[in-house]
């Protein structure tokens, strides 16, 4: 079992940076796949970015390349993801992400655990 919560959302303007961070708990943290999904209201779940258990394989979708970047620290069983260049369509409830397989993730837009979500807002 892996439970997950993240933290760092909040109200910026756009041009403006946060960094989002999810904490989770589970002995197995460092074998997992991690990610981030958004959803905006009245939208679909959208894949942002996924990283491997090492760390040494990124994916991102063309929203987030240049903008955003994800990473992890697995003695703190923590995954990142710095938000730079902030837009108002950004705006959503960003939801981290684990999985064993980390193309689950990225590709097939899945996972076995999700977080409660994190609310970015991107004011004009």
């Amino acid at each position: 079992q892996v439970q997950l919560v993240e933290s760092g959302g909040g109200l910026v303007q756009a041009g403006g940076s946060l960094r989002l961070s999810c904490a989770a708990s589970g002995r197995t943290f460092r074998i997992y796949g991690m990610g981030w999904f958004r959803q905006a209201p009245g939208k679909e779940r959208e894949f942002v970015a996924a990283i491997t258990w090492s760390g040494d394989s990124l994916y991102y979708a063309d929203s987030a390349k240049g903008r955003f970047t994800i990473s992890r620290d697995n003695a703190k069983t923590t995954v990142y993801l710095q938000m730079n260049s902030l837009k108002p369509e950004d705006t959503a409830v960003y939801y981290c992400a684990a999985d064993p397989m980390v193309r689950r993730i990225a590709q097939s837009y899945e996972a076995d655990y999700w977080g409660q979500g994190t609310q970015v807002t991107v004011s004009s």
